[in-house]
């Protein structure tokens, strides 16, 4: 990557504004907010524990047997696995909190240039009536199993930071599996992420007011991977945080075995309505993907350095029904605990895989991207003593 000039660190230029999504009452009946590194859950979790969040939702419960989910068609052909997926989620876009474009914020598409010569869309959002100042950089990487999925699965979480924040967002449409396997997908996201670092001042972005990349499940992956080597690769700017939305963090062929009693989700969350880790999944997604499961591109827990030192601060979704629970509360304790990393963590007990998405109808829907808002403003936040702790 070509050398960039990096400016004297300054305090960020910009207001970060209260939160225009959050209601002046707000409940947390689905868990608890937790932060480091003064109120955090200490220790593995308990057996116990992990089986008392993965009851569901009374709620949830309900609306499955309102509105229950169409059945998975019976095959590995990927083009029938995206078109169900997308339709899925076409029908219940217009139940979000943001279902579509907004006046304060530009979408602009952008063809870019891949390290391999081809090129990929990107996705610009700016706000309509910026301030003077420059504000924050935000890198989003979609969902879909590194094989489904395109910019409208980051969308509300770009439109609702731009708002908010006057953060320039950048969604990126990586190449999918099987037509691109691994290690493609992450190559394509780093690519754009040099590029962002690369081109943030034509962009008209500040990255020390904020520089943070995040990505819910397959994304989310992704940009766990991305912050370790953007850490050994020394990009500049440097990453300021990360967010963690679901995200895939291990393979239980190499997770070390310490942590092997804290991943139990993958076989005992049988109930979640949207994501199971029965063969035929296993083999339709790894199938496609196709990943070295020993390659630091494939997981954070496979890093060389066998470490995670130095990683910038992180915020973390975690569904208590979700198959991938276990990595994801396990991550957030071994960062904390074991690499000083600060982090954020907020436990949807009773919740499954992306309900959000799913389910948008669900209050508990409305109010993840409320603490979306709030997950962000905590990573653009540099006031170390700003620890807002249990809620």
């Amino acid at each position: 990557m070509a050398s960039v000039k990096v400016p004297h660190y300054r305090k960020p230029r910009y207001h970060i504004p209260q939160n225009v999504f959050a209601s002046q009452n707000r409940t947390t009946s689905y868990d608890h907010t937790l932060t480091s590194p003064t109120t955090s859950h200490m220790g593995p979790r308990t057996r116990e524990e992990l089986l008392a969040a993965g009851v569901m939702d009374p709620a949830l419960e309900a609306e499955l047997t309102k509105n229950p989910l169409p059945p998975k068609p019976n095959t590995t052909d990927m083009k029938i696995q995206r078109e169900h997926r997308a339709q899925i989620l076409r029908d219940r876009q217009h139940l979000r909190p943001i279902p579509g474009p907004i006046p304060e914020v530009r979408e602009v598409d952008r063809q870019i240039e891949m390290s391999d010569g081809e090129y990929i869309t990107i996705r610009i959002y700016t706000h309509t009536q910026r301030p003077r100042a420059y504000g924050p950089l935000y890198v989003a990487f979609h969902e879909g199993g590194w094989s489904m999925g395109d910019l409208s699965d980051e969308e509300t979480n770009c439109r609702a930071f731009t708002k908010e924040f006057n953060a320039v967002c950048i969604n990126v449409d990586y190449r999918l599996a099987p037509e691109h396997p691994f290690p493609r997908p992450v190559l394509d996201c780093w690519d754009a992420l040099k590029w962002v670092a690369e081109n943030y001042e034509s962009l008209g972005a500040d990255p020390h007011a904020g520089f943070i990349i995040g990505g819910a499940s397959a994304g989310g992956n992704i940009a766990a991977v991305l912050a370790h080597l953007a850490r050994d690769e020394h990009l500049t700017p440097r990453l300021t945080g990360q967010f963690l939305c679901v995200p895939v963090l291990a393979d239980p062929r190499t997770l070390p075995a310490q942590y092997k009693p804290e991943f139990l989700s993958r076989e005992l969350c049988t109930q979640d309505p949207v994501l199971q880790f029965d063969e035929a999944t296993q083999r339709t997604l790894g199938g496609a993907y196709k990943p070295d499961v020993e390659s630091p591109l494939y997981t954070p827990f496979n890093d060389p350095r066998g470490g995670h030192r130095g990683l910038p601060k992180t915020y973390l979704q975690v569904c208590g029904l979700d198959p991938l629970r276990d990595e994801g509360l396990l991550y957030e304790r071994v960062l904390r605990e074991e690499a000083d990393v600060k982090t954020k963590l907020d436990l949807y007990k009773g919740y499954g895989h992306m309900f959000w998405t799913n389910f948008p109808q669900l209050e508990m829907s409305k109010q993840v991207l409320k603490d979306s808002v709030e997950g962000l403003r905590w990573l653009l936040n540099d006031d170390d003593d700003d620890v807002d702790g249990l809620h």
